[in-house]
């Protein structure tokens, strides 16, 4: 069975497209392209008739989105080899990731300043990409412009709010999380210093 695969191409940066279409005819699965996810930014799964599934969330970073790609179907190649005998993101899957993004580590492909934090985090990849903030703030530097900012760039003892209109007080760094205070509730909350906030007027 072969799927069109145009919108996945479209959203990647152009020089990837040649490759990644070989990569995606080879893989031959279906993929969907999701509206933004707060939890994750793609998954494989095999969904409740047996059949395997990719979901992308959609960006208007291409980098980000072929990273997000890549990631996924390394889990389909790791599991059409070992099906869920082996840990999701384990040894074969982190190899299986590497060399599918080898090819594709180019700065025909990616911006110079990317790829550096994608080969280290290519070293030893972590679930989500989200967890390497050296990673994300990269990425950041080519999403396009918004009004939010990430936690580690509020002042310390200043408020922030969120998406769903929680407003909070960044506190100190505690190894690579910040301690935060839920204005509200008194509660205390540790943020990822790249998470996206909104300043509070």
């Amino acid at each position: 069975m072969s799927h069109s695969f145009s919108a996945v191409l479209e959203a990647l940066p152009k020089e990837a497209k040649i490759p990644a279409q070989k990569l995606l005819e080879r893989a031959d699965i279906p993929i969907k392209i999701m509206a933004k996810r707060k939890t994750k930014h793609g998954d494989f799964r095999i969904t409740p008739k047996g059949t395997p599934m990719i979901t992308i969330n959609a960006s208007k970073n291409p980098y980000r989105f072929l990273l997000t790609l890549i990631h996924e179907l390394a889990h389909w190649f790791t599991y059409k080899t070992y099906g869920s005998r082996v840990k999701p993101h384990g040894r074969e899957w982190k190899q299986n990731f590497r060399n599918l993004m080898l090819p594709f580590l180019t700065p025909t492909i990616f911006p110079e300043p990317l790829l550096g934090p994608l080969a280290r985090h290519l070293k030893n990849p972590k679930a989500t990409a989200a967890a390497d903030v050296d990673l994300v703030k990269a990425f950041q530097t080519y999403d396009p412009p918004k009004s939010t900012v990430a936690v580690a760039d509020i002042e310390e003892g200043k408020q922030f709010v969120l998406e769903d209109g929680r407003v909070f007080v960044r506190g100190e760094k505690r190894v690579k999380r910040y301690l935060c205070q839920e204005v509200d509730t008194q509660r205390n909350y540790l943020f990822n210093a790249a998470a996206e906030v909104y300043k509070y007027n």
